[in-house]
């Protein structure tokens, strides 16, 4: 401690300081709330709520509402919140982390910042390591919601959309951070506003926050589809792109397309036995044939990608230089894989993507508790804006912590752990004995079967039995083996007895590479004022020791000449196992923050599609945006396709006009003779006048309120399919930023720059494919076709592997497979045509 903390105490101190006087408020009205009967106590909440409608802030009502919270539990659990947890509760509810060591009361301390905050009624989501957990704090905590007038909700597993919404639109809702994130993801996949379950995120509670914000943020949440479906039909479209002549064709260098003739769409409909290649029904069909018009025809071998050990390699077209793990959007990379005949990609289609980082960043106020949080603080505060406060224990810390026992060899080490066992079980002294592993466990087991000692042995495969076994760990000659994972969130108990002994002895079979994690093990220890002991016992063949303890260590170990069973314990020995797990610690922090640092790119994109596709589902009206659309894609198609050069003009006219005959212009309305006379202006206006007559007919056939919908449902689903191929094709991008730092570039920069490029090439294909479908739409035995294509959307969102709608219409009978082929060939149809 520095001569600054000495002085004036440490920060946690300096802040618990300026919360004192509010915490003697809340105990001041502990007098008064005892004589209310519960009908009067239950009424709080009512005038509560009327007193933040007439704008008291939630600040202003804190020490009253605290103080009801606490006599409500003195009644309905048994339990009233001492100094110590009103603190934490504070702590909570001003957004930062508290940290309580095990046995503190946690579970309850977050019933005051829940209560207090529910009262502003946009709910309160508090967050658990499982769901046994979040059930088990629910159905505890919810008896004291209830008692105060507060509904109480919890998000499992096994919960159906309709029971999740009910959840989500109580008061406080239990679930563990999978659940939030991935319902959080689901609501930005739906076709209809009243299919999602979530509210805004207001506030929420994050129990055990460090294995949660720290321990799985490097792991993003995904929510993934088939996605094999799709690499067969790219050989079967490739296979018709193969079949095609010149005059099946004409390809757009301007804006690097290619578009079927007359003679190509007729091929085409033969082929795909379907009646009209451009009904908005055949999509998926369309798609995959665009793709493999273009990789045959517009990308060149050599030129534009690269074949290298049975891969498809993009080319830059700048530098000459191969861009290993940058990949072509919108499937035309899976389309040139099939062109050259080599393994397409079979990945699985990401729907939706998140990291818990930027889920949890973006609730309006984060809190959260756990027993250790002060040696990841930086992180805390560098990432989440969060600082850590630790609040004092209710009683001191009695628990002995010995140095660690060092031992040359592991199984030196062992030996070691299990006559310390034996002896501590022949006194009766209950022990817990925490492993990293599930294998250095089952080790230890079999040692004390051999030396007749019974044990528990614990996994992380069963919550509940779990829970059931920690809770009697610190019973009279009870051993019990964990790893690291194990007992979270139940207290252990000491039985009968079990004080005199010296209290839960804990036993470190290892040090973990986090500091964080061998404070947990030993906190199960000493809870509440109980003595307890706890000591580590190390090896120079651990692998934490082997690769990051200093060769100065091992230099000590060599020179004091130790035998194999011989052990050293001191403190020079301890504090070089603390800096190897601080250089550890360092190395885990940088690979979240550089997680991170690409998950930010792809936030802001994921921000932009997640805000406008709210406003499409949330909007009266898509048209005025809809017609923006078409003037845009209109005037941009004129400006890319007229050269300037007069000997090409004539060209460049028909060009565009085949251009936009393919999105919305019915063949042969306009030619080039109508134009050529006309500058640049005048032929966008005379464009965009026709599509808005061709729409505004289309609108009166099928309706107003039917095309709004059409219309909402269409972009909705071209914004989904696209947005999933961009994931996909952002991750692969990352995947090659690794070799850009050989380079010389700084790889998260480039991922920026060349994913904002790529985004914007999403957006443009948007407005395209929209534009198209909604021109191509129509209205089938009297019913809309948003109704077909929202059924389709919501049962498959998986874009373009969505394959198994009904593309083919066929007027005639089905033919067998074994069956002669109808050409007359005299083959089977699966030989023939049916090939």
């Amino acid at each position: 401690m520095g001569l600054f903390e000495k002085i004036f105490g440490t920060y946690s101190e300096r802040e618990l300081k300026k919360i004192t006087p509010v915490v003697d408020r809340i105990i001041s009205y502990e007098d008064k709330f005892k004589n209310f009967s519960d009908e009067e106590l239950r009424n709080k909440t009512t005038e509560f709520k009327q007193m933040i409608q007439n704008g008291k802030t939630l600040e202003d009502i804190l020490p009253e509402a605290f103080a009801v919270v606490r006599e409500a539990s003195s009644r309905v659990l048994g339990m009233k919140h001492f100094r110590e947890q009103l603190m934490g509760g504070m702590v909570l509810h001003q957004g930062r982390i508290a940290e309580m060591k095990t046995g503190e009361g946690k579970t309850l301390v977050a019933t005051l910042p829940a209560y207090l905050n529910a009262l502003s009624g946009k709910g309160v989501h508090v967050v658990t390591v499982n769901d046994y957990l979040a059930k088990r704090d629910r159905d505890q905590m919810g008896q004291l919601y209830g008692f105060l007038g507060l509904t109480t909700g919890v998000i499992v597993h096994e919960l159906n959309n309709d029971e999740r919404r009910e959840s989500y639109n109580c008061d406080i809702t239990y679930g563990t951070n999978n659940e939030f994130g991935f319902d959080y993801l689901r609501d930005n996949m739906v076709i209809y506003k009243e299919e999602r379950v979530q509210r805004e995120l207001n506030f929420c509670i994050v129990d055990e926050v460090d294995s949660i914000l720290i321990d799985e943020a490097r792991t993003p949440l995904i929510i993934s589809g088939e996605g094999e479906k799709s690499t067969d039909f790219y050989r079967v479209a490739d296979f018709f792109a193969k079949t095609l002549k010149e005059e099946d064709y004409t390809k757009d260098e301007k804006t690097n397309s290619v578009i079927l003739t007359d003679l190509g769409i007729e091929k085409a409909e033969k082929y795909f036995h379907i009646d009209n290649f451009a009904d908005a029904e055949n999509m998926q069909i369309q798609h995959h044939v665009v793709q493999a018009l273009k990789a045959n025809y517009m990308m060149k071998r050599d030129k534009d990608y690269m074949v290298k050990d049975d891969e498809v390699i993009i080319v830059d077209e700048f530098t000459g230089r191969l861009m290993e793990g940058r990949r072509y959007s919108d499937g035309l990379h899976q389309a040139i894989e099939a062109k050259e005949g080599v393994k397409i990609q079979k990945e699985s289609k990401t729907l939706a993507t998140i990291t818990f980082q930027n889920y949890f960043r973006m609730y309006s106020k984060l809190s959260g508790m756990t027993g250790t949080a002060q040696t990841e603080e930086s992180e805390f505060r560098e990432i989440y804006g969060l600082d850590v406060i630790v609040v004092p224990t209710h009683m001191p810390i009695a628990r002995i912590d010995s140095p660690d026992v060092v031992y040359k060899s592991e199984k030196a080490k062992f030996k070691a752990i299990v006559n310390e066992i034996e002896e501590t079980y022949k006194a009766g002294q209950p022990v817990l004995v925490g492993t990293v592993s599930i294998e250095k466990s089952e080790l230890l087991s079999d040692m004390l079967k051999r030396k007749g000692v019974p044990h528990r042995v614990l996994n992380a495969k069963y919550h509940e039995q779990e829970a059931e076994i920690i809770s009697h760990a610190g019973e009279k000659g009870t051993v019990t083996i964990a790893t690291n994972m194990a007992g979270r969130g139940t207290d252990i108990k000491l039985g009968e007895g079990v004080t005199e002994l010296g209290g839960l002895k804990v036993i470190g079979s290892e040090r973990h590479e986090s500091r964080r994690i061998d404070n947990q093990l030993r906190g199960r220890s000493g809870r509440q004022g109980d003595p307890g002991f706890s000591r580590f016992f190390v090896s120079l063949e651990d692998d934490l020791m082997r690769i990051f303890a200093s060769e100065r260590l091992q230099g000590i170990v060599e020179k004091l000449g130790l035998s194999d069973e011989d052990a050293i314990e001191s403190k020079l020995v301890s504090s070089a196992i603390e800096n190897a797990q601080k250089k550890v610690e360092g190395n885990n922090f940088d690979v979240r923050k550089t997680v991170l640092k690409y998950d930010d790119v792809m936030n802001q994109q994921r921000t932009v599609i997640y805000k406008q596709r709210t406003e499409v589902l949330e909007g009266e009206s898509l048209k005025e945006d809809v017609q923006e659309m078409i003037r845009s894609l209109i005037s941009g198609a004129v400006d890319s396709h007229m050269s300037g050069l007069e000997e090409d003009f004539e060209e460049d006219l028909k060009k565009l006009i085949a251009f936009l005959e393919d999105i919305y212009l019915p063949k042969g309305t306009v030619t080039v003779d109508d134009i050529k006379s006309l500058s640049d202006e005048e032929i966008k206006e005379k464009f965009i006048a026709l599509a808005e007559e061709i729409y505004g007919e289309k609108e009166n056939t099928i309706g107003s309120e039917q095309l709004r919908e059409i219309e909402r449902v269409i972009l909705l689903r071209v914004v989904d399919t696209k947005w999933m191929d961009h994931i996909d094709n952002m991750d692969h991008l990352k995947q090659g930023m690794g070799l850009r730092a050989y380079k010389q570039q700084d790889p998260v920069q480039a991922y920026q720059f060349e994913g904002s490029e790529m985004f914007e090439e999403m957006i443009e294909s948007i407005k395209v494919d929209t534009v198209k479908y909604l021109f191509h739409i129509q209205v089938t035995n009297n019913a809309p076709e948003r109704e077909r294509v929202a059924k389709e959307t919501s049962t498959n969102m998986s874009g373009d592997d969505s394959l198994k709608k009904e593309p083919v219409r066929r007027k005639e009978e089905k033919v067998g497979r074994n069956d002669l082929c109808s050409c007359g060939s005299g083959k089977k149809y699966k030989n023939c045509c049916g090939r």
